[in-house]
């Protein structure tokens, strides 16, 4: 398939700067792939189309503040943004990269220093004199290019999942951000089963597609795990007829790579560089809980392979003539 098939002319105006005050509240836009309906709602009611015996699959990774800020001895400002901060050797965005000079030192605001050094594939090297822990403290979260304003206290808490607890990502699993805690009990008191992956959501996410035939496209690597747990739950929930909801391309990602087989999935972790388009047949995933992604990414292409692109590419029209809200902080959509 082709690059050109997944554009579209986005507003920026409807590119969401903020998040809602109520995570829940947030609009949600409902296709039916065996009608190809499309039904405009509010997220909570999710509820609506989550049953007893379905399996709810959430990415608990956790956001690590990698964002850094410093300055030249020139007092030019420099932004060091980490890209495997649970990592030995240090990869990092380094803006702007061509005037830092290798083995150039730069003050954070925490008055720590880094020392940055050559390429290191889409980045630079970089040290820091201060173990990598004690450096983040002071780190601001990594919003995404499309927000276009710095990121405040406030973020440290809206950019983060309310079930996050292992740090690793540089990107929030975004579609999770809809779900409050009330929500989550009332899902389990209707017996809905709730369990957990791991996906450390990579800076990777937003890499462009540049190949015009898609197929070329080489797809980033992001960590993954699934227990056994997780696992037995999903499997079982195969056995006995219920649905297996994917909340967000990452969990769909960890699914679709644990898939063992005849609809099963088996523990492993280890890195996925999956890349799912058009065409790829799903082994697990009954149902897509996702945002509204950006043009041309990898990210609708997953979607669009779910939902099938007339259907997806019909929504997304939709969607933008009834004022929803586009991206990490905007609206959702549920893909029955």
């Amino acid at each position: 398939m082709k690059l050109s098939e997944f554009d579209y002319d986005l507003p920026r105006e409807i590119i969401a700067q903020e998040p809602l005050k109520q995570r829940d509240m947030s609009r949600l836009m409902v296709l039916d792939r065996r009608t190809r309906s499309i039904t405009g709602k509010i997220f909570r009611d999710i509820i609506e189309y989550i049953g007893s015996g379905d399996c709810l699959v959430l990415n608990d990774t956790r956001v690590i503040p990698v964002r850094l800020y410093g300055r030249r001895r020139t007092g030019a400002k420099v932004e060091i943004f980490v890209l495997n901060p649970a990592s030995g050797t240090l990869r990092a965005l380094v803006r702007p990269s061509k005037r830092v000079k290798d083995g150039e030192k730069i003050e954070l605001e925490s008055g720590i220093q880094a020392t940055v050094f050559g390429a290191a594939g889409s980045g630079r090297f970089v040290r820091f004199d201060a173990p990598i822990g004690r450096v983040l403290e002071s780190g601001h979260m990594p919003l995404p290019p499309y927000i276009s304003r710095r990121d405040t206290s406030r973020d440290r808490e809206d950019y983060q999942t309310v079930y996050a607890r292992k740090d690793g990502a540089t990107a929030s699993p975004t579609a999770g951000l809809h779900f409050a805690e009330g929500l989550l009990e009332r899902l389990k008191k209707k017996g809905a089963v709730i369990v957990y992956v791991t996906l450390h959501t990579s800076y990777g996410t937003f890499a462009p597609v540049t190949s015009e035939d898609i197929e070329e496209h080489l797809m980033h690597t992001e960590y993954y795990e699934i227990s056994k747990e997780t696992a037995d739950a999903v499997n079982r929930t195969k056995v006995s007829g219920g649905r297996v909801f994917a909340v967000g391309t990452t969990s769909t990602r960890v699914l679709e790579t644990a898939a063992a087989g005849q609809g099963k999935v088996a523990p492993s972790s280890g890195e996925t560089d999956l890349f799912i388009y058009p065409g790829y047949r799903f082994k697990v995933t009954d149902s897509i809980i996702t945002n509204f992604h950006l043009p041309k990414s990898t990210l609708l292409m997953l979607v669009s392979a779910f939902g099938g692109r007339d259907l997806i590419f019909r929504a997304y029209k939709q969607a933008m003539e009834s004022g929803f809200r586009f991206f990490s902080y905007g609206d959702a959509m549920l893909v029955l």
